[in-house]
């Protein structure tokens, strides 16, 4: 029998396949379980986040770790938590392990963690222990996670310069999104967003998941490619995209 989701807080989304709203910023966090490994998008905001995320999948596994990390992209709210799984394989878009490796991108991290309401000392303790990725996403990988594959797949730049997508095959694909598309407000384009080719990730989304699939927002509820395709069509619009 398959384990209550909601009873710990999370949506399932399909057989073995779920999310959690984290508090404070509305972002997503999603889990994959297959017969002898556990992927998580997303970790969080801080290290105490990622901890609770630890004990939340132990909980909802009978006891399994996170053995494998994706992380839909380079900001505080998406990859703080990441040091609080030690041991897990972590992937990311190509590019971000450079980013994340260095002193000022940890530094602009850290600013933008503390500018939303993330206390200082715990900002400093998070970026201090930042995990970058090791297994870089130039084009999509296969992971088989026994008796299931899933897809990462680097569908960006758009909200970022390396923006990562997860696709769940089932019955009804399951893809999870990151900050391409958000649900509980207008899409956010910081410093780091590339307006001109976000419309054109937002077209890779879509050949990806299909038009049945279960979109899952970065912020926000789970969404249908119509969301999608009228959320792409007003970024265009947005960004003077063709």
């Amino acid at each position: 029998m398959e384990t209550d989701w909601e009873a710990y807080g999370w949506e399932r989304l399909a057989d073995g396949v779920g999310r959690r709203r984290l508090p404070g910023w509305d972002a997503t966090v999603g889990l994959v379980l297959g017969t002898r490994a556990v992927l998580l998008y997303d970790t969080g905001s801080t290290l105490a986040e990622g901890a609770e995320l630890r004990a939340q999948v132990a909980a909802l596994t009978g006891g399994r770790k996170v053995t494998h990390i994706a992380l839909s992209h380079p900001h505080f709210d998406h990859v703080l938590g990441t040091a609080a799984f030690a041991g897990a394989e972590v992937f990311g878009a190509v590019g971000s392990d450079d980013l994340m490796n260095g002193a000022r991108a940890r530094r602009e991290l850290y600013e933008d963690a503390v500018r939303q309401g993330v206390d200082p000392r715990t900002a400093a303790e998070a970026t201090d222990l930042l995990v970058a990725p090791r297994h870089l996403v130039t084009g999509e990988w296969t992971l088989d996670l026994g008796g299931r594959q899933v897809l990462l797949a680097n569908v960006g730049p758009g909200h970022t310069g390396h923006d990562l997508a997860l696709c769940v095959p089932g019955s009804r694909e399951v893809v999870f999104c990151g900050d391409l598309v958000e649900e509980s407000g207008e899409p956010q384009a910081g410093p780091d967003a590339i307006p001109s080719r976000w419309p054109d990730a937002l077209d890779r989304l879509l050949a990806l998941g299909g038009e049945e699939a279960v979109y899952v927002p970065g912020h926000g509820a789970t969404v249908d490619a119509a969301f999608v395709r009228a959320q792409r069509g007003e970024l265009a619009h947005r960004f003077g995209v063709a």
